[in-house]
């Protein structure tokens, strides 16, 4: 399985072609779905449609910045796009586009942020006497430039470097950075152990709750001898292809029911489906983590003792 990715360019997607190649090579986590562009003529899209990728133009101007986004983001819907990267793209994004795709949209920048944000950095970089300027690989949010970093490559400034010569350099970089930096993040959704990682930082967050092995995998109860399993990570066990939590409902109805609604989200794991245990899908691009949160929180309270129930019961009926 491989997380699906849309590119948005506006120039000559020489970043997007770096992505794409990168794409094709044994072991990567992603493949391009769409190339999408606000302007007709870019030459990415003519090297995009070479390749066999779809694309997708429509011109902003003379429209408004929401409309236009919205026209972007449906083609990104259609093409079942479940990441949305950046790559040129000269246009702000709604502040509601972007939060929208919080943690799932990720841009390039032609410095070593927090250093330089916005344009001309080059020449702002050579101008600060700075011994290397660089780029950046972040995801993206409302504030321009401000999204957590997730990778950088430093690049040397010359004693001779006009902002034309080091930008050279830098787009070499960049075509380093980027694909191994999208490769890793997007990748993370089918690493059980990354997975593992986010799971026990909740579930330790409840109060007394321990960490105790049950039958070879991790589990989560709460503490003391008398303790009781509130939680189970599942690996693919048995051979199933998720990874998953493993958490109480009131009982097979409820479980059920859940899957029925949501058979994306929810499944009937072996064994403890029997006791009313539902199956929350870890392993998806669309994971809803306060939504894991919750039935962390749920199963927990549901073995509990009452000394440490009994506020959150309270608060519950409010």
């Amino acid at each position: 399985m491989k997380a699906k990715v849309a590119v948005l360019i506006s120039g000559t997607g020489t970043n997007m072609a770096a992505l794409l190649y990168a794409s094709r090579q044994p072991g990567s986590a992603y493949e391009i779905v769409l190339v999408a562009s606000n302007r007709a003529e870019a030459a990415g899209l003519a090297l995009a449609e070479a390749e066999g990728i779809a694309t997708f133009a429509r011109p902003h101007k003379g429209m408004e910045r929401a409309d236009h986004d919205a026209l972007m983001e449906q083609a990104v819907l259609d093409a079942g796009a479940d990441y949305i990267v950046l790559a040129g793209y000269m246009r702000i994004l709604s502040p509601e586009f972007t939060e929208r795709w919080h943690g799932r949209m990720l841009n390039i920048h032609p410095s070593l942020l927090p250093k330089y944000r916005g344009l001309e950095t080059h020449k702002r970089a050579i101008e600060a006497g700075d011994p290397v300027a660089g780029a950046s690989v972040h995801l993206v949010s409302s504030e321009l430039d401000a999204g957590e970093v997730l990778g950088q490559t430093e690049v040397a400034i010359r004693a001779d470097d006009t902002a034309e010569t080091l930008a050279e350099r830098v787009k070499l970089a960049e075509h380093q950075l980027y694909p191994r930096v999208v490769n890793e993040y997007v990748g993370r959704i089918f690493d059980g152990e990354w997975l593992l990682g986010q799971l026990r930082d909740l579930a330790l967050q409840l109060p007394e709750a321990e960490e105790r092995p049950s039958h070879g995998a991790p589990g989560w109860c709460t503490g003391g001898k008398s303790g009781k399993y509130f939680a189970h990570f599942s690996d693919r066990h048995h051979g199933n292809e998720h990874i998953a939590l493993l958490a109480k409902t009131s009982g097979i109805d409820e479980m059920m029911a859940l899957i029925g609604r949501d058979p994306q989200t929810f499944f009937k794991p072996a064994y403890y489906g029997a006791s009313g245990w539902v199956g929350i899908i870890l392993n998806r691009p669309d994971c809803d983590w306060d939504q894991v949160g919750h039935w962390l929180k749920r199963s927990w309270q549901s073995v509990a003792p009452k000394r440490l129930t009994k506020l959150l019961d309270a608060a519950d009926e409010f």
